[in-house]
C-alpha cells in the first residue's frame, strides 16, 4: 500500500510538472508570466493549455533574451517580434500558425521557419545568418534579409513576394523571374555580376549599387520610376523601355 501511495505521489507530481512549459531563459519567462493575455491565471508558471489557447501577437523586443525554448508550445500563435536580443537561433517550425515574424538585430545563425507556409512578413535583417531556406513560404509578401552573410537565396517558389530586401549580403546571384508581383528590389552591397529583372513589370523601385555587374536587363520593368546602378562595372545602361523611369543614380 504504501509502495502504490509513492508511486501515485511521483506520477502525480510528474503529471503536474508537465503542464507547464519548459522556459529556461529568466528573461523570457519573466515576459511571459507578466503577460496577462498569456498568463490567464497570474501565478509563476506558463501552463501548456495557456501557451496552446494564446492566439495572439508575442511582442518582446529588446528584452535581453538569448533562449527561446518554450515557444514551442505557442502553437496558436500568429505574430512574433523578438527583434534586439541575444539569439543565436530561432526554430519555429511548430508555430505554423504564424504570419510574421521580426526577429532583427539578433546573433542568429539559424532559423527554421520551414514549417510556417502562412507566413506573409518576414525580417531577419543584422544577423550572421549564412543560409535561409524560404521555399516553403510560398505566402510572403515581405521579406528583409539585410545585412547577414547570405551567399545564395532561392524565393523562386515565392510568387506573391512583393518586396524584397537582400542588401549587405555575399550574393554572387539572384533570380527573381518568377516574382512578377515584385514592387521593390534592394540587392545593393553584394557580389552580383548580372541581374534581369526582365520579367518584373510590376517593379517600381530597384537599388542594385555597390555590386559587381556587368549586365543589367531592365526591358520588361516597364513600371520602374527608381533606379539606383550606381559604383558597377557597367560600360553601357539601356532604359529606353522604362518609361516611368523618374529617378536614375
Amino acid at each position: 500500500m504504501k509502495t502504490t501511495l509513492i508511486f501515485l505521489s511521483v506520477l502525480l507530481s510528474v503529471n503536474l510538472f508537465g503542464q507547464n512549459v519548459y522556459i529556461p531563459d529568466p528573461y523570457f519567462k519573466a515576459y511571459l508570466v507578466t503577460n496577462s493575455n498569456i498568463n490567464t491565471n497570474g501565478d509563476t508558471e506558463i501552463q501548456v493549455s495557456e501557451a496552446t489557447a494564446f492566439a495572439g501577437w508575442m511582442e518582446c523586443a529588446d528584452q535581453n533574451i538569448s533562449d527561446l525554448t518554450g515557444i514551442e508550445a505557442f502553437t496558436a500563435l500568429i505574430g512574433l517580434d523578438v527583434s534586439d536580443n541575444l539569439l543565436s537561433s530561432l526554430d519555429l517550425s511548430q508555430n505554423t500558425n504564424l504570419i510574421a515574424v521580426y526577429c532583427n538585430y539578433n546573433s542568429l545563425l539559424s532559423l527554421n521557419v520551414s514549417q510556417n507556409t502562412d507566413l506573409e512578413e518576414l525580417e531577419c535583417a543584422y544577423n550572421s545568418l549564412t543560409s535561409l531556406d524560404v521555399s516553403q513560404n510560398t505566402a510572403l509578401i515581405y521579406l528583409d534579409c539585410k545585412n547577414n552573410l547570405l551567399t545564395t537565396l532561392d524565393v523562386s517558389q515565392i510568387i506573391v513576394l512583393q518586396d524584397l530586401y537582400v542588401h549587405d549580403n555575399l550574393l554572387t546571384s539572384i533570380d527573381v523571374s518568377q516574382n512578377t508581383s515584385l514592387y521593390t528590389l534592394d540587392c545593393s552591397d553584394n557580389q552580383l555580376s548580372s541581374l534581369d529583372v526582365s520579367q518584373n513589370y510590376n517593379l517600381q523601385e530597384l537599388d542594385c549599387n555597390e555590386n559587381l555587374l556587368i549586365n543589367l536587363n531592365l526591358y520588361g520593368a516597364i513600371e520602374l520610376y527608381d533606379l539606383d546602378c550606381s559604383d558597377n562595372l557597367l560600360t553601357s545602361l539601356d532604359v529606353s523601355q522604362n518609361p516611368q523611369l523618374f529617378d536614375l543614380s
